[in-house]
């Protein structure tokens, strides 16, 4: 019968213990009354069927009695019932939303076949950890490494389209090599380029589903239609899926890139993004050094150009994790501390609340188990009151999380390959769940089981010593952890919005007010030569200068803060260090639009023409480079393939954003381009200084542009100061999200002080009723239930600064300047613990003072 004895144990304890012995007596007559082999096999059958449907049945009826005894439980008790599933919702609503975010941007896999192969290239000169490599390096890499299935290059551009539904400017990925075959990805529509078409630069392009869907109705029959796209002609080869993002969502179109010998042969012009296909079988590990290998062999064969330059292997993964998101990702490991500090708080506070919850129900536990209920039908009550709150308090956090995406959502970068913002999934729903489970049943067993082991007896004597001992150490222990969370979330978020301040506060170089900016970008086929591109700049700016209130207008490559512009090498004769610096090509006025000050010499001008010998204007970190100790003046120079001369020195500009150092800089005219090359830093972005509002002037310039050329689109039209505004965007979103869970957490911390104060006082009241009978005042009873706050919020404030301070020391790259340990942030967060403690110390006192000696003394 030991069979039957195991299965009497599928049925609850209580049960066992009143009816096993009975069952066990019926199921062994039975047993004696069967015969034979299929008769015994028969009975054992049955019987295992009958006590598994029987125990289901006995457990469902218990639950139904524990809910409905928990419903009138929660029902007697409103306020404990509330403020616990408020508590839990709040916990799992910001560790839900934030888990959402996190998992979009560090763990979730890239949407490719076999992603973990894919991998990204970099050259690694000394001043920088990643530099995009030349197009030579690029081929050599492709020739002598043995790490890679295929190499394919890619690089971003912006070009007018026509053949659509209307004319538009479009972000455009040019490929060179099999880039597309390497991602893996099938087109939804059509073919992907040949390998033969790639590599003549074949007039072919892949639409983006979206770009499919926008532009051209979703035409089925797409595929094969030709297009205008940077002036020129193309065919349609195909649409790719819908989820299909590469590199980042912006692209809306793939073609091969125009490549020439010459471009092959550049070591000088560092322009392409490399991705390539690991071996089966490799590793990062062997491609890097497989590389470094490759990159010796080329600094023997090219000392000048590739003597210091080596190459950096990274996972696409790691890629988009730390370098196209790097500067969100501090913040957002930020903010998923942040998530764990409240989700930390919300179950010391929930335990302190059920703990005391429980001790509240000594006298009625007792009663009940004075009167037959075990120690095991006690917890499994307690235990289902505790899922009941899990239960609310998890689909309130879902409800919140819905709430809080959208603001989190702002958090997430531009740049990684997935068309669809973070939601609420499968997967944040079952974190939901597991955060429910974790806090509302993982921190109900600790008070059930502390109950569950007292008499009967100790509860019906006296519950005055119930609130003492270690039950109350414990809750003591756990208030302080709250305490030193929120000092931790509060210091943090106190460093982030003084750094948010100081980085508003950064002076970029140049005048952001009353600035508009808008980018025409020339086609190539219309405007391959510097003198068609020369009468469209001039006229338009002539005629921009001429509207009233315009006090300058010039063109640039790219504008500070929205594009960085090409890294170029640059050196003061052959034998010298190449130095590295940003370019751009301006038109004359630019300066003066941007307010952007010369330190010494002259501006560029109409007479630095093409016939004119090579002039530039550079900035100063750049003329200490290469002349130290020297006038620059006067200096000559090698960028982009001429000899310059000095004729300027221009004030430092955060080209990067304002976060990032201000890097060497080179302004070159525009009339000295050469024809047909360099078209990626033709001036495109112009900048019009006035004394309107910049929104004043946007159909004025769009008329002047379309008197000026029909076809000429006009994109990017915004103030300069939204430019600027939007390099701190992300960090702002941030900083009110800290500041949120800060919040949150200072509010549960208060609500577990007061919980743990006035439940104390409860406890007390005889305490307080002989202390006022024998003489004690009000002002004693309230010094003494404030010092007894203040020893708690102490305990939890020394140790929370230091964890504060550890968390600055963690967070520093994204501090902008402000010190781990910025006094004025530690004051105000002591500050405010400090006034939450009295604030949570008040309502106990004032219920201590008015407590009756006369009227508890009768009672007790």
């Amino acid at each position: 019968m030991w069979f039957y004895r195991a299965l009497l144990r599928l049925y609850p304890v209580s049960f066992r213990h009143e009816y096993g012995g009975e069952l066990l007596g019926m199921v062994a007559e039975r047993r004696a009354a069967t015969s034979g082999v299929f008769g015994v096999a028969w009975f054992w059958i049955g019987t295992m069927l009958d006590v598994v449907a029987s125990a289901l049945a006995v457990h469902w009826d218990l639950l139904k009695q524990d809910l409905r005894q928990g419903f009138r439980s929660l029902r007697n008790a409103p306020a404990f019932a509330v403020t616990a599933v408020v508590v839990i919702a709040l916990g799992v609503g910001a560790n839900a939303a934030a888990f959402s975010v996190a998992d979009y941007v560090f763990l979730r896999p890239l949407p490719f076949p076999n992603a973990d192969r894919l991998v990204t290239v970099w050259e690694r000169p000394p001043e920088y950890s990643m530099l995009q490599p030349s197009p030579a390096n690029v081929a050599d890499w492709e020739r002598q490494s043995t790490s890679f299935d295929a190499i394919g290059a890619y690089n971003l551009q912006s070009w007018p389209m026509l053949g659509g539904a209307a004319p538009d400017q479009i972000s455009v990925a040019s490929v060179r090599g099999p880039l597309l075959d390497i991602l893996g990805v099938a087109p939804y529509l059509g073919r992907l380029p040949s390998a033969e078409e790639v590599l003549r630069g074949a007039r072919v392009a892949v639409l983006s589903y979206g770009l499919w869907q926008s532009d051209f109705g979703a035409d089925p029959h797409v595929v094969g239609r030709s297009i205008t796209i940077n002036g020129g002609p193309v065919t349609v080869a195909g649409v790719m899926p819908r989820s299909f993002a590469f590199p980042d969502r912006t692209v809306r179109l793939w073609a091969p890139m125009d490549v020439t010998e010459a471009t092959d042969t550049d070591r000088t012009n560092n322009w392409f993004y490399v991705v390539a296909r690991l071996k089966a079988g490799r590793t990062v590990g062997q491609a890097q050094r497989d590389m470094d290998r490759v990159a010796g062999d080329l600094a023997r064969l090219y000392p000048q150009a590739d003597g210091s330059i080596g190459a950096n292997v990274m996972s696409l993964r790691d890629t988009y994790a730390f370098s196209t998101a790097s500067r969100n990702r501090s913040l957002l490991e930020a903010l998923c501390g942040a998530a764990l500090c409240v989700l930390l708080i919300t179950c010391a506070n929930l335990a302190s609340l059920l703990l005391v919850r429980a001790l509240a129900r000594r006298r009625e536990i007792a009663v009940r188990a004075a009167l037959g209920a075990g120690r095991e039908r006690l917890i499994r009550q307690l235990l289902t009151e505790s899922l009941m709150l899990a239960i609310a308090g998890g689909a309130l956090g879902v409800g919140l999380a819905f709430v809080a995406l959208p603001l989190l959502n702002q958090l997430v970068p531009d740049g990684l390959p997935m068309t669809q913002l973070p939601t609420v999934d499968l997967r944040v729903l079952a974190v939901a769940a597991l955060l429910s489970v974790v806090t509302g049943i993982g921190f109900g067993v600790i008070p059930a089981v502390r109950v569950g082991r007292g008499s009967s007896f100790e509860g019906l004597r006296d519950d005055v010593r119930s609130g003492g001992g270690r039950r109350s150490r414990l809750r003591a222990t756990l208030v302080v952890v709250e305490v030193a969370a929120s000092v931790v979330l509060l210091v943090s978020a106190g460093l982030l919005f003084r750094a948010m301040l100081r980085v508003r506060a950064v002076d970029p170089g140049f005048r952001q007010e009353q600035v508009l900016t808008l980018r025409t970008e020339l086609p190539y086929f219309r405007y391959w030569s510097v003198d068609r591109r020369s009468a469209f700049y001039q006229r338009v700016l002539e005629e921009t200068r001429a509207i009233p209130g315009v006090t300058a207008a010039g063109y640039t490559s790219f504008l500070p803060m929205k594009m960085g512009g090409g890294i170029w090498k640059a050196s003061a004769s052959p034998d010298t260090v190449t130095h590295h610096a940003s370019l751009r090509y301006i038109t004359p006025g630019y300066f003066d639009a941007m307010q952007i000050r010369l330190m010494r010499g002259r501006r560029l001008s109409d007479a630095d023409g093409h016939t004119a010998p090579n002039t530039a204007v550079v900035s100063e970190s750049f003329a200490k480079e290469l002349w130290p100790g020297r006038d620059p003046i006067g200096q000559r120079f090698n960028i982009a393939f001429a000899d310059r001369t000095v004729v300027g020195i221009a004030r430092e500009v955060r080209t990067r954003g304002p976060e990032r150092v201000a890097e060497p800089q080179v302004y070159l005219p525009y009339a000295q381009m050469q024809d047909s090359s360099m078209m990626f830093y033709a001036p495109k972005d112009l900048a019009i200084r006035s004394t309107l509002p910049p929104a004043a002037l946007v159909p004025m310039v769009r008329r002047i542009v379309r008197e000026v050329d029909p076809s000429q689109s006009v994109t990017d039209v915004e103030p300069l100061s939204a430019i600027v505004a939007s390099q701190t965007a992300s960090r702002e979103v941030q900083v009110r999200v800290l500041i949120a869970f800060a919040a949150i957490a200072f509010l549960l911390a208060g609500i577990g002080l007061h919980g743990l104060l006035a439940f104390a006082v409860s406890q007390r009241r005889q305490e307080m009723a002989v202390r006022m009978a024998l003489g004690a005042r009000p002002r004693q009873i309230v010094t003494m239930i404030l010092s007894q706050g203040g020893g708690l919020a102490l305990a939890g404030i020394i140790p929370g600064a230091f964890a504060g301070y550890a968390a600055g020391r963690i967070m520093s790259s994204i501090l902008a300047g402000v010190e781990p340990f910025d006094a004025p942030t530690f004051i105000v967060a002591v500050v405010l613990c400090v006034g939450m403690v009295v604030a949570g110390s008040a309502i106990p006192a004032v219920r201590a003072i008015r407590v009756s000696p006369s009227s508890v003394m009768r009672s007790e």
